[in-house]
């Protein structure tokens, strides 16, 4: 008897279903606006997840990305990358630090991040290395960069995670020393966000970052920041940290650099400078001449147009004005933020405000299910912010 033949199971799309997809499909951009395919106008509160900082079709960026791509798009980093040295020179000269390695997204910085801390701790004879993390994180959903978020839900089916990490509260430096202690000679590495975004837009204590540095001074262990979601002028400030007046020893970026075009960066300074060599890390398509001159238009509109100077601007106003607009709201139990970045946390679950912002004509997200996080273009004008404030405030109150 011939054997029956396995019977395919039915697949209703080519795509892989990882993402719940909402029932709108864009097909362009204007500014801080976005067209679906039926022709209705949104404001586009969300930029691609805190990543269009300079809104859609923004003209200096298109001129810069047709003329490279007419140009050379690739070849690989066997050769000399003019424009790769040219966005590192920028990157550190804003930022500080002293080196930059490119890659292609968030989640490679980080990764990249864990693994110069851990050459870095090698180089000092340290053989089972610890990076000290906060709840509530999110690095990225590669293992290394998941072993270090804190989401079990993200994580669940995924392991064995990489090992090497350990936990304590955000905002609590006490904790983190604690940690440092009993894992005493083994601590390469604090790693945290300036400002917690997937988590909830969480806003530390103001010298909480001074105090993180100071604590890794004492202890000889590297400052490792993540800010794919704060920097590139989000904040107010080039990174956030900048608002601290300290330097990190390892530095993530990503989202907004590139305003769609995806390029990630690790940067060094200091003890951390110098750790890599060749063959300890290396990327296909990180750092391409479309990707760096991407990166390098971004910096001229940031630079050229007051950009950081209008999210620090304009994230003070929205943040008044919710919290004039919501102001004794029983469904309101947090407004915070830090420049364009602001969280307004509910009461109970916030996830069905999604749909019907859009009926209003605005893209928004929830995250950890009750926070609404805001992160539009850089170049929100007022009368924008003004129909976010009465938009968001309007879904809320409803």
């Amino acid at each position: 008897m011939t054997a029956a033949s396995p019977v395919a199971p039915t697949v209703p799309s080519p795509l892989m279903a990882t993402y719940g997809r909402q029932s709108v499909a864009f097909v362009r951009g204007e500014g801080c606006y976005l067209i679906d395919s039926e022709g209705k106008r949104y404001f586009d509160a969300l930029a691609g997840v805190a990543v269009n900082a300079l809104g859609h079709s923004h003209a200096g960026f298109i001129a810069a990305i047709r003329e490279q791509v007419g140009t050379l798009v690739h070849t690989s980093n066997y050769f000399e990358l003019p424009l790769q040295t040219a966005l590192a020179a920028e990157l550190c000269q804003r930022s500080g630090m002293q080196q930059a390695f490119f890659c292609n997204s968030g989640t490679e910085s980080i990764e990249a991040a864990i693994k110069l801390a851990r050459k870095w701790g090698s180089q000092k004879g340290i053989t089972t290395p610890v990076i000290i993390v906060t709840e509530c994180a999110f690095h990225g959903r590669t293992l290394g960069a998941l072993s270090a978020t804190y989401n079990a839900a993200y994580q669940a089916g995924f392991g064995p995670l990489l090992q090497g990490f350990v936990r304590v509260p955000y905002d609590d430096v006490a904790a983190m020393e604690a940690a440092i202690a009993a894992n005493a000679g083994n601590v390469v590495g604090v790693l945290v966000e300036p400002v917690q975004g997937e988590g909830g837009v969480h806003v530390p204590a103001a010298d909480y970052l001074n105090k993180l540095r100071t604590l890794c001074d004492v202890h000889d262990v590297l400052l490792m920041l993540d800010e794919v979601q704060t920097g590139n002028g989000r904040c107010g400030r080039y990174f956030a940290y900048q608002l601290n007046g300290i330097l990190p020893d390892i530095l993530s970026t990503a989202k907004g650099l590139g305003n769609g075009y995806p390029i990630g960066a690790v940067l060094a300074a200091g003890k951390a400078a110098g750790t890599f060599q060749p063959g300890h890390h290396g990327s296909t398509f990180g750092g391409s001449p479309l990707a760096c001159r991407a990166g390098l238009a971004v910096y001229d509109a940031l630079s050229n147009e007051d950009l950081i100077g209008n999210a620090e601007r304009m994230g003070n106003y929205l943040l008044q004005g919710f919290r004039t607009a919501l102001a004794g709201s029983d469904r309101v139990k947090d407004i915070r933020g830090r420049g364009l970045m602001i969280g307004i946390e509910l009461t109970a679950s916030g996830k069905h405000l999604v749909a019907r912002a859009r009926e209003l004509g605005l893209v928004l997200n929830v995250t950890a299910d009750t926070v609404i996080r805001l992160v539009p273009p850089l170049i929100i004008n007022k009368t924008e912010a003004d129909f976010l404030i009465a938009t968001v405030s309007k879904i809320v109150q409803e």
